[in-house]
Formats: C-alpha cells, sequence, structure tokens
C-alpha cells in the first residue's frame, strides 16, 4: 500500500473507531443537577465522567466539564463557559435540540446546540462526549472533540481553525492569556492582550503553512500511541519542531494542554496509580518561553515590573527590589513597587539622594522601554541621572552608556552571568524587605539602659524598684478595667490609653488632620521607643443611648483585621471622654489625590479601586460579625506612604447580628452618595455600600465630584447621569477629559463604568454583592450591559 495511503486511512476511521467504541446511551430527558448526587455520566470504562464538578471548593459554583474518574486529581480536559460557572442548583438537560444548561432561574446560561436533531449522547472511553444524530448512529451532531478549551486528548484531531484557550490561573478556567491556533496551515502558539483577547505576534510556529512547497498542515493528530503530528493536505505527516519523538506506553493516561503559563505541554500519567503518583511532562513547547515570548507591547511572560527565569523547565515569575506581587495568589499579575514610583508631591522638595538609592541586581534584562540613553557615562552618573529624575525607575548601565527606563518593565527575563548593569532606584525607608540595622539598635537601648541600671545597683533598692513598679502597672490596669468593666471592647486586642496619655502624644491635641460630624483627629507620636504615628479621633460628647452601640462597634472593629483597612490600634473610655486611636496614613485622603491637579495615574487609580472593593468584600461577608459601613467616600479612604488605600472612618457603621441581612437605621451617610432607600423608611443592607461604592467608582475614574453645580452645561452636574450618557453616546474620551492611559485601557474603562451603573440601581435587589463586584472588577465575571436608569438625582438629595 501507498505510505501516503495508509495515514490518511486511519484518519478516516478514527470518527468509525470513536463510535465502535462500547458506550452507555444516554436517552432524551436525561437531565443533571448541581446538588444531585447523580451529578455526572461516566464512560463504560468509567475512565472518563461528564457532569457537574464543584469549583475550588466553593459550595455555590459549579462547572460542566470531562475529567479523568480514576486518577485522584480528577484532572479536567474539558470544560463548557469558564468565564461564568454554573449557580448551585444549576440544571442540564439533554434534549432533540441539544444541551441546555440553566440557572435555578430556568434561564439557560450554556447550550451545546448542534444544527442538527438530537437522537441521544454518550461518554465515550476516549474521553469524547457525543451527540448522535437522529437516524444515523454513526454521524454525531454534535462532540466536545471538536468543541476543546485547553486540552486534548489521545484520537483527537485538531482540523484548521481550531483554537485552544488556555485558562487564567490554574485554578480560575476565566479565558486566560494564551491561544493555541492552527491555522494558515501552521500550528502557532499566541499570547493575547487580556481580558480582550487582541493577539500579539506568536511565540511558537511549527512553519507548515502554505507558503512551504512541500504542501502545507490539513490536521493535527494526536493519536492513541500518544504522539502528535501534523498532517499535511498531500498525506506527509511531519514532526513537531522541537518535539522530541516518545516512546509508546500503553499503561498511561496522556494529554496535550496549553496551560495557563502560556507553555504546551504533553503530560502522563500512570494507570491504577497509588496517590503519590502524579501527572509529569513528557514534552513541552517552546523549550524556554522566557526567551521566545518578546513583543514590543504587552507584558511578555509574566506581568509587568516582574522577570522570568526557568524552573525544571516551566516560567517562574519574580520581582526586583522593593517591588512585591500585584496580587499575591498570582505571580502572572506582575509587580508594583512597594513605594510611591513617579513624580511624587515630595519629589520637588526634597533632595533626591535623601528619598531614594539605588540596588544593584543583575543578570536581569527589561530589552523594551528605554527612554533616554546617555554615553560615555560611567556608572555613579548613570546612578545620579537616574536618581533626579522622577521618571526614572531602572537604568541599565554597561561600562560607557547609561539606559535610564521608566514602568511599567516588560518582557523581563534572567539572562546568563556577565550582562550589564541592572540599576534599580527605591524609596528610602521602611517597606518590606528594607532592612535599617541602626533603627534596631535605637529600638533597644531604653531596655538596654533598664538592664544596665538594674544590673548596677544594689539587690535591695533594684528590688524594691521592681516591686514598685508592679504595684504601679498593677493599680494602672485595674483603673482601665474599672472605666470599661461593662464594655465589649475588652474582649478585642485593642490597647486602652488614657486621655493624659493621648493628649501628651498629640501635643495637646495640636495638629489636626481633619474633622467630621462626629469628632476631629488629631496627629500625635506614642511617647515609646518606637515613636510610631497616630491618627487620634476626638469623638464629640455621646448622647447617653449611644454608649453601648459605640462599645459594640469599637468590639466588632477592633477585631477586624485587613490590609485595606485602617488598622484601630486602641482607644481612650475615660469619663466623659472617647477617643479612637488609628495608625497613621501619610499620604492624606483619596479625595485630595482624586480631586486635584495634576490627575493621578491611571494604573494606581485602578490599584486603588480594586483594593477599596476588597476592603468592602471584607466587611460585608468576611468578618464574624458582617458591618455595613454607611459612609462609603474618598474623604473615608485614606492612602499609606505607598499609596494602597485603606477605609477609614467607622463613625456611621452598623453592625448585622449574624441572622440578620437587612437592618433598619436612622438615616446615616453624605450628601451625593446616599442611597435611594435611606429615603424610603425601609429597612437597609450591605447594598448602600455598594451604591456609595459605584458613585465614588466613578469619581475615581473622571477624577472629579459626583455633584458640581458650577459647571457650565446643566447635563454634566450629577456625574451619575452625566456618565450613563457618555456611556452611552460612546463618548468616553470625554467623560475622562482624554485622559491617554485611560483611553489606552478601553476596555476595563468601559466596563467598570458598566460594573458603576450597576451598583447606583436605584432597587438595592438589583445591584450586585461588592463580592460579585469585586469579581467583575478583576475580569472574572462577565459584566452585562447595564439598563438605563430611571434616575440617580435622588440620591443627592439627602444630607
Amino acid at each position: 500500500m501507498d505510505s501516503l495511503a495508509l495515514p490518511c486511512l486511519i484518519l478516516l476511521c478514527f470518527p468509525l473507531l470513536q463510535f465502535l467504541s462500547a458506550a452507555t446511551t444516554i436517552n432524551l430527558g436525561s437531565s443533571l443537577s448541581s446538588t444531585s448526587s447523580n451529578s455526572s455520566w461516566l464512560s463504560p470504562s468509567e475512565d472518563f465522567a461528564f457532569g457537574f464538578r464543584q469549583l475550588n471548593n466553593n459550595s455555590d459554583l459549579f462547572l460542566l466539564a470531562i475529567w479523568f474518574n480514576k486518577i485522584p486529581e480528577r484532572t479536567i480536559v474539558w470544560h463548557a463557559n469558564g468565564d461564568n460557572p454554573a449557580p448551585r442548583g444549576s440544571t442540564l438537560e439533554l434534549t432533540a435540540t441539544g444541551l441546555l444548561l440553566k440557572d435555578p432561574g430556568g434561564k439557560t446560561i450554556w447550550d451545546g446546540k448542534p444544527d442538527k436533531k438530537v437522537s441521544d449522547a454518550a461518554m465515550l472511553d476516549t474521553g469524547n462526549f457525543v451527540l448522535r444524530a437522529s437516524g444515523n448512529n454513526s454521524d454525531y451532531a454534535w462532540q466536545s472533540f471538536k468543541n476543546p478549551t485547553d486540552t486534548i486528548l489521545p484520537t483527537q484531531i485538531l482540523d484548521l481553525d481550531s483554537v485552544l484557550i488556555s485558562r487564567l490561573t490554574e485554578t480560575n478556567f476565566s479565558k486566560g492569556r494564551f491561544e493555541l491556533r492552527f491555522s494558515n496551515g501552521s500550528l502557532k502558539l499566541i499570547s493575547v492582550a487580556w481580558p480582550s483577547r487582541f493577539q500579539y505576534k506568536s511565540y511558537y510556529t511549527s512553519n507548515t503553512g502554505s507558503a512551504n512547497s512541500t504542501g502545507s498542515g490539513h490536521q493535527l493528530v494526536f493519536n492513541e500511541s500518544a504522539d502528535v503530528y501534523i498532517v499535511k493536505d498531500n498525506g506527509q505527516i511531519v514532526q513537531l519542531p522541537q518535539w522530541a519523538k516518545l516512546s509508546p506506553r500503553v499503561d498511561h493516561y496522556f494529554r496535550v494542554t496549553l496551560d495557563f503559563d502560556g507553555v504546551l505541554a504533553e503530560y502522563a500519567h500512570p494507570k491504577n496509580s497509588s496517590t503519590n503518583q502524579s501527572w509529569f511532562p513528557t514534552r513541552t513547547l517552546p523549550d524556554d518561553i522566557c526567551r521566545r515570548l518578546f513583543n514590543e507591547i504587552g507584558s511578555g511572560t509574566c506581568g509587568f515590573n516582574s522577570y522570568c527565569l526557568l524552573q525544571n523547565g516551566r516560567p517562574f515569575c519574580d520581582c526586583p527590589p522593593g517591588y512585591v506581587l500585584a496580587d499575591p495568589n498570582n505571580r502572572f499579575r506582575g509587580c508594583k513597587p512597594n513605594f510611591w514610583q513617579g513624580c511624587g508631591p515630595d519629589d520637588g522638595s526634597r533632595n533626591a539622594q535623601e528619598l531614594y538609592e539605588i540596588r544593584e541586581f543583575n543578570n536581569v534584562d527589561w530589552p523594551f522601554g528605554d527612554y533616554e540613553r546617555l554615553e560615555p557615562y560611567n556608572q555613579t552618573e548613570c546612578e545620579i541621572s537616574c536618581l533626579h529624575d522622577c521618571l526614572c525607575a531602572v537604568a541599565i548601565y554597561d561600562g560607557n552608556r547609561c539606559w535610564k527606563k521608566k514602568l511599567p518593565l516588560s518582557n523581563g527575563w534572567l539572562r546568563d552571568t556577565g550582562f550589564s548593569k541592572v540599576l534599580f532606584k527605591v524609596r528610602k525607608g521602611n517597606f518590606p524587605g528594607y532592612s535599617d540595622n541602626s533603627g534596631s539598635k535605637k529600638e533597644r537601648g531604653p531596655l538596654f539602659l533598664l538592664g544596665a541600671f538594674l544590673l548596677g545597683g544594689s539587690i535591695f533598692c533594684n528590688a524594691f524598684l521592681l516591686l514598685a513598679i508592679l504595684i504601679f502597672l498593677k493599680w494602672r490596669r485595674r483603673k482601665y478595667e474599672n472605666n470599661v468593666q461593662d464594655s465589649s471592647t475588652s474582649e478585642t486586642n485593642l490597647r486602652f490609653f488614657s486621655y493624659n496619655e493621648l493628649k501628651e502624644a498629640t501635643g495637646g491635641f495640636k495638629e489636626e488632620l481633619g474633622r467630621g460630624s462626629f469628632g476631629i483627629v488629631y496627629k500625635g507620636v506614642l511617647k515609646s521607643a518606637s515613636g510610631k504615628a497616630i491618627a487620634v479621633k476626638k469623638l464629640d460628647r455621646l448622647a447617653q443611648e449611644r454608649e453601648r452601640e459605640f462599645k459594640s462597634e469599637v468590639s466588632a472593629i477592633g477585631r477586624t483585621h485587613h490590609k485595606n483597612l485602617v488598622q484601630l490600634l486602641g482607644f481612650c473610655d475615660e469619663a466623659l471622654n472617647r477617643l479612637l486611636v488609628y495608625e497613621f496614613m501619610g499620604n492624606g485622603t483619596l479625595a485630595n489625590l482624586i480631586f486635584a491637579i495634576p490627575k493621578p495615574d491611571w494604573n494606581l487609580r485602578v490599584r486603588i479601586s480594586l483594593e477599596i472593593a476588597r476592603g468592602l468584600v471584607y466587611l460585608h461577608e468576611e468578618c464574624n460579625v458582617p458591618i455595613i459601613h454607611c459612609d462609603i467616600k474618598p474623604q473615608n479612604i485614606l492612602l499609606d506612604n505607598y499609596f494602597s488605600a485603606k477605609i477609614s472612618d467607622f463613625g456611621l457603621s452598623k453592625l448585622l447580628l449574624s441572622d440578620q441581612s437587612r437592618t433598619h437605621t436612622m438615616i446615616r451617610g453624605t450628601r451625593g452618595y446616599v442611597a435611594p432607600e435611606w429615603f424610603k423608611n425601609a429597612p437597609v443592607s450591605a447594598k448602600v455600600d455598594v451604591y456609595s461604592f459605584g458613585v465614588m467608582l466613578l469619581e475615581i475614574i473622571c477624577c472629579r465630584r459626583s455633584v458640581e453645580m458650577e459647571v457650565e452645561e446643566e447635563g454634566r452636574a450629577i456625574l451619575t447621569d452625566w456618565a450613563y450618557d457618555c456611556y452611552a453616546e460612546g463618548r468616553l474620551d470625554v467623560l475622562v477629559d482624554s485622559d491617554e492611559p485611560a483611553m489606552a485601557d478601553r476596555s476595563r474603562l468601559q466596563k467598570w463604568l458598566m460594573i458603576a451603573m450597576w451598583c447606583i440601581r436605584e432597587d438595592p435587589s438589583k445591584r450586585p454583592t461588592m463580592k460579585v463586584v469585586l469579581q467583575m472588577l478583576e475580569g472574572l465575571l462577565e459584566v452585562p450591559n447595564p439598563p438605563c436608569p430611571s434616575s440617580f438625582s435622588i440620591a443627592v438629595t439627602g444630607s
């Protein structure tokens, strides 16, 4: 027989071989439920299962999927609708028109509808789930093998124009940053500008396209022997470049997966394996993704401001000195400076060498983003030039020339030794990873002197002095306990301060930081070895009926601990004095930042918005006692020394009991941010914070206040109304005043406007929860088009 004819005959037989595999028929009308123990259909060998899988131990979200059923990992090889997992109570129905996945309310959220009428279905031993066409059992109306996600299995064929899309992360099944495309005869690996699907240039290609004189690629075959190759239109078989030949192993399962890190890998797993065995890679493409994935735009293999290095053949992302992961749960999301980076408010008022220092970090390269080249220059000149240039984040020095780069850094990767010196400009100060030996010595000073005194005096005098100190401390502690003996605040780890302590710390309440309806905030410094700066809020005299509520709220807030909440350090509850002691936030309020000129960087505003949302999710859903803040606005968002956002001012907060979702309370909040239900004498819920967040998100996006009655155009006075008009008319550039970085991120800009519109719906039941808001902001959930608002103006009539 002709050598070229045999492979073609084998390929033609694949559908028949699949059909001849034993299969249990699934009849029309059959269904699966995510709440039922019978939530899957098995193949005859039980090697594969099709059905619902609980998502990442989340009891409320499920994925319709196919998985290896006999191995402990239960590895998923196909899934439906990864961007929008099915909620608990969803059902899958097999009908004559195909598969219908419905949510608990009966709404279709995914379907597998073929052009042909369906007679029945089957989960095959190959891992292919098929819908058979009516009147022809050998014809498939639909099959998972022809609708792949990120994985292919032995006997599976990819035809021209087939696509695999990686997951976003190892556990997040949303569409990720990489695609495999079999188009124009060649197999290509491509990175995309997530969350859009814009394609960068390929970082691997099989070069088997139509330009080749020996024929063009026609099919990508993964055969039963676990070999992967391309069949050309003339029948020629071509092995993938850089893909070594594999010896057949009949006692293993195999799969080829486009992983979330962009590597195409073939994996093997022993059949009937013990629990200590797992998948291991047999072949990967490309050989070194750190070096091969380079684009002049985009972040590269890892996220912005990070660099890529290989560990066991796979990419690992790390941060340079003075930088931390932007998302601690995802190393591929890039890094951020752990300090203010750029032309900040103090860069022009102080000597740059007082604020910054150079850290040398060698053998790493960020090949793009140079904005200035200086030569001839020595290293000292290069360092000084970067220190005094507020745009310069890093300088590259090669012995004679100095290249300066600004953020973000892209396409970073670890090179061989001998590369040019990398000079990072980092902020002097006490950010994580910074060490200052002199400071630790200073803190030990008072203890050292006390120890010397005790060792140097007579035993009798020392014992007498020690006894006196113990008696004094015991008396002082008892005094505090008597002041708060009825207070639940004693259950927390908050420190009790005396009024005199706080008066001394604030210099007699001298330096005012701000004031609100419930009191004035003063800056202070603790009179201790640490010399820690604090903010002291001196509350106005409370009415008698507010005493118990004040103490219970302090107790609850004192037990909260989240990086995006201002930490309550302690309080004074002495006689008629009520003071709260918070950590000091060096960069003031969000209002001072976003309403100033020039407007802050778009990426900083994005980060701040996400941090506020995370703090609210914690308050609403992760506290032991859920808390409604009731007064979310830019003035109550504070910024630390690194411009990280933290929610403050819980003076109006309302606690919810464990069995409550809504509560009646007097109207609270600030004009412009108050949700409509406050004015209807109706029970309020955490959705009032969602409303306020939506208004504030618009302010962060547009860098203007929610109400500006002095504007020339009357239609611009109320930001919520004007923002919707601009969104509906596609005038985003007008809304952000032609903010170039924001317009360059147009996809996110438009999506976040849509999220804000959902947050400010008049009906609280139509608003998403803060958890859903955060998932939409992070790109984990799709954002539906917001409806036209009936009226937002009610929100600005209250006080």
